[in-house]
């Protein structure tokens, strides 16, 4: 078989997957979660069982640990949800006769222009509906915790006998040193973002409690989850708390509340966040983004949650086989890789 039927044959499995995920997405997208989930909190059942606790005790702990902080978790920001979706028509009214007071005094001070498609294009309203149905969806995601905790559950117990599956299946190879190194450099990252993420949804709920916007656990939270998409998750975590602010507050306090979403984004988003993402995963920037796209396309808001660590989980496969290892490369940074074949003869 030649080259160009190979890639034929190659892009067409291709798409057939990519559907299947998609048409799989309402099974994939809990257990998707509880990989994340059971990452994160690994260590401390390591932590636990390392200073003679049973490995079912230790287990025990933690899901019982995340059955309590699930809970609060959906106690407050479920009931924010509720209160903020069901005052949406209330909010939406008022942005939009802002919007129109806005536009007559462009309109009064010489700017001309046809208000009427103006203001059906510049419609603050929908982008609150907007922000409406992303909470929503993400709510819907994390529904099912039974479901979830589940998961998690047996994944801790796999997870004492996986490194002796895969010393079986592998053996001593390079490519058991690459699954070892892969998985250190995937918990690392997700520790290091989520401790960034919270650090990012505290500062903004005390900024805008401070401030007097309404529901500001329940953007601090927002912060939290939309700052696990790269780039421009924490853009769009601003964008319905500034709208609230411009409701309540008038243009100063909107205006305050930009600017400290702008202020915290610097320092954390700016300053630390690319530090971890450069150092932990090596994606260049267009690809986060465009994973960012395509995941969510694939399996929704969770699917932009978990776009990075997915995206990284390919790459790792396609670097190690010659015959893809070029798109490992345009996948990552701009710096040099040793090809497969080079490592093997070396």
């Amino acid at each position: 078989m030649d080259d160009g039927n190979r890639w034929l044959i190659t892009i067409a499995a291709l798409v057939v997957v990519i559907a299947g995920l998609q048409a799989a997405a309402d099974i994939l997208v809990p257990m998707l979660l509880s990989v994340f989930i059971a990452i994160i909190c690994w260590p401390m059942v390591d932590w636990l069982y390392r200073h003679k606790v049973p490995a079912w005790l230790a287990i025990l702990i933690v899901v019982m640990g995340l059955l309590v902080l699930m809970t609060l978790v959906g106690v407050f920001v479920g009931k924010s949800i509720d209160n903020f979706v069901g005052n949406l028509p209330y909010y939406q009214t008022r942005l939009q006769a802002n919007t129109a007071g806005l536009l007559v005094w462009l309109t009064e001070i010489g700017f001309e222009f046809s208000r009427e498609q103006v203001g059906a294009y510049l419609n603050a309203g929908r982008l609150m509906q907007l922000a409406g149905t992303m909470l929503t969806a993400l709510t819907g995601a994390f529904a099912n915790t039974a479901l979830i905790l589940f998961y998690v559950t047996f994944m801790f117990l796999e997870a004492f006998i996986l490194p002796a599956k895969l010393q079986g299946i592998i053996g001593d190879s390079s490519m058991a040193v690459r699954f070892e190194g892969f998985f250190v450099n995937l918990r690392r990252y997700l520790r290091l973002k989520t401790l960034i993420s919270l650090g990012t949804g505290v500062t903004v709920a005390l900024w805008l409690l401070i401030l007097g916007v309404d529901y500001p656990i329940l953007w601090g939270a927002v912060a939290f989850v939309l700052n696990f998409i790269p780039n421009i998750g924490s853009f769009i975590a601003g964008i319905p708390a500034v709208l609230l602010a411009l409701v309540q507050l008038g243009l100063g306090g909107a205006v305050y509340t930009a600017l400290g979403y702008v202020g915290i984004n610097t320092v954390i988003g700016g300053l630390i966040d690319p530090r971890v993402v450069g150092k932990g995963l090596g994606l260049s920037t267009l690809v986060v983004f465009v994973s960012l796209i395509f995941w969510g396309w694939v399996l929704g808001p969770v699917g932009m949650f978990l776009s990075v660590p997915i995206t990284v989980i390919c790459k790792m496969f396609l670097e190690d086989n010659p015959r893809t290892f070029w798109i490992a490369i345009l996948l990552g940074p701009a710096r040099e890789i040793d090809p497969p074949a080079r490592k093997r003869e070396e």
